[in-house]
């Protein structure tokens, strides 16, 4: 999709369903930095998402992962 979750959403998410979420958001990265270097990216606000999306899905899972030990 190519709206920003929220916070609130991705708390909901199991780890497993976190997992193939990053999976997703870093091959879309991937791509938009590969869209950027060659001066194709008509949508700079969506590499600032997927880079924050990213972000929280981390901290999410190593907040997760820190209670469980």
């Amino acid at each position: 999709g190519e709206r920003i979750m929220k916070a609130s959403e991705v708390r909901e998410m199991t780890d497993l369903e976190l997992e193939n979420k990053l999976v997703d958001l870093k091959k879309e990265l991937f791509a938009l930095r590969f869209q950027l270097a060659v001066n194709q990216l008509d949508n700079p606000t969506r590499l600032k998402a997927v880079k924050k999306d990213i972000a929280r899905i981390k901290t999410i899972l190593v907040e997760r992962s820190k209670v469980q030990q």
